[in-house]
């Protein structure tokens, strides 16, 4: 199967460790040297409607990728556990 990156850009991303949907692929790293695509790029969830900015961006290894499908990308991905700041502006408004 032929796929352009173009392609790969309306693609789910599918976490095979949790079953997790990590997000579309919105941006691709490569190494123009030798023209190889290094990682694939998920932007990070908004905060608060986009208000307090973006979580981490999620980088997925080129070599943690088990399938690319017509429409989801299979990947084998160690997410990181989520860690919650302890001293929040906003831990006051929704306790």
């Amino acid at each position: 199967m032929l796929c352009r990156i173009t392609d790969l850009r309306c693609k789910d991303i599918i976490n095979l460790r949790d079953g997790s949907r990590l997000g579309v692929v919105c941006d691709v790293e490569v190494d123009t040297c030798t023209g190889k695509i290094i990682a694939l790029i998920v932007f990070g969830r908004y905060r608060f409607f986009g208000l307090l900015g973006r979580e981490d961006d999620i980088i997925i290894r080129w070599c943690d990728i088990q399938v690319i499908g017509e429409d989801t990308i299979l990947v084998n991905f160690e997410c990181e556990p989520k860690r919650r700041k302890k001293n929040s502006f906003l831990d006051g408004f929704f306790k």
